[in-house]
């Protein structure tokens, strides 16, 4: 059993990620910012607390995190401007990443951005910057103290997930459902031995378990 602390646990990825991990017999503690957003996170089996990334302090956050063994951060502007995405997806992040460090979370995990996402369309400036702080925030965990593994998940869709992915260092750019990017996050980390890696992730034709397997590297 893992004790996981899930940052964007309201969103769409992290409600799933919650009703999966707790269905698998693993503890979850859910942030959330909006108090009607708590008997959702208990239904699906959490732990819900209450806290905003543009609220809390470093030190806050960690004893929040205190005695979980990974944090996941899947939290994001979705698309509601600049400022906002500047101050989840990148400050947020630098937030989570100081407060993991300080409480002594091992493990972090971060959902991010494909490289080709928007390829063959003219981006928005706001399209252009959430990019942007997406690659820095990459870069922030990788050169943080924990074991981080980043996961880049291609277009998300709200298909049904089919258990079948395409996960490896550098392939292809495509769609997968969102309960399929949430089940990829329980495989992870229920494979400590995945570490350190930047995985892109789309739909594909392995059971996940198998894709993860490839992923384990000495």
């Amino acid at each position: 059993m893992a004790r996981c602390f899930i940052i964007g646990a309201a969103g769409k990825v992290g409600q799933q990620l919650t009703r999966q991990l707790s269905s698998k017999g693993h503890r979850v503690t859910a942030l959330h910012r909006k108090p009607e957003q708590a008997e959702t996170l208990q239904a699906a089996g959490a732990k819900a607390v209450s806290g905003d990334l543009q609220q809390l302090s470093a030190a806050e956050l960690a004893q929040l995190m205190a005695e979980h063994d990974v944090v996941v951060f899947t939290a994001g502007a979705g698309g509601a401007g600049i400022a906002l995405t500047n101050a989840i997806d990148g400050e947020g992040l630098t937030l989570a990443v100081a407060a993991a460090e300080q409480a002594a979370v091992p493990r972090f995990m971060l959902v991010s951005a494909f490289p080709d996402a928007g390829r063959g369309k003219t981006p928005s400036e706001g399209f252009e910057n959430y990019m942007r702080v997406k690659r820095q925030a990459d870069a922030e965990l990788v050169a943080s103290r924990l074991e981080w593994v980043i996961l880049r998940p291609g277009t998300l869709t709200d298909e049904a997930g089919s258990g079948r992915i395409h996960a490896d260092l550098a392939i292809p750019y495509g769609v997968v459902p969102r309960a399929d990017v949430a089940a990829t996050l329980v495989g992870l980390i229920e494979q400590p031995a995945i570490k350190y890696q930047i995985i892109e992730l789309t739909q594909g034709d392995s059971p996940i378990d198998e894709a993860l397997q490839r992923l384990q590297r000495d």
